[in-house]
């Protein structure tokens, strides 16, 4: 088995039983002898959110990697991995409207929630050329998105 797949195989097991953890990127490429630009190899093509998953890391002295498990289709009422997947890496203002509004009726996010994202990806503050722009508000729409899978987010009382 290839040194990639073993890591792999290892972060998975640790999420067997949390939808997310924290490990330290040296601690993880010590543990497998290898160098740290390996686990960036492995999470940059093996944990991305088109394979369900959500990399956070801070580095530094106290840095770590959070990896998080996300919950594509876990909702009836909305098919968020579906609208993910066929977004396409640029998107038109009209047809990120869409997308917000159909959040919004599904109750995926609220309607203040709503109109700050609007107010985020319109073209009055996005003021940069195209294609540029396009990029820029699909990367916005996708964070979005992938945020909104989260399961290891507690809902606030």
């Amino acid at each position: 088995m290839s040194l990639s797949r073993r890591i792999e195989e290892y972060i998975k097991k640790l999420l067997e039983s949390s939808s997310s953890i924290e490990v330290q990127r040296s601690e993880l490429a010590g543990s497998f002898k290898c160098v740290p630009s390996q686990i960036n190899y492995v999470l940059s093509t093996r944990f991305t959110p088109t394979h369900g998953y959500l990399v956070e890391s801070r580095r530094g002295g106290g840095g770590f990697l959070r990896i998080v498990k996300l919950s594509w289709g876990k909702s009836e009422s909305t098919q968020i991995e579906e609208i993910y997947h066929n977004l396409g890496i640029e998107i038109d203002q009209w047809k990120a409207e869409v997308i917000l509004c159909r959040l919004k009726d599904e109750e995926l996010i609220t309607a203040r929630e709503h109109l700050l994202l609007k107010a985020i990806i319109n073209r009055d503050t996005l003021q940069i050329d195209l294609p540029e722009r396009d990029l820029i508000r699909a990367r916005i729409i996708h964070s979005i998105l992938a945020t909104l899978s989260r399961n290891d987010l507690e809902e606030e009382n």
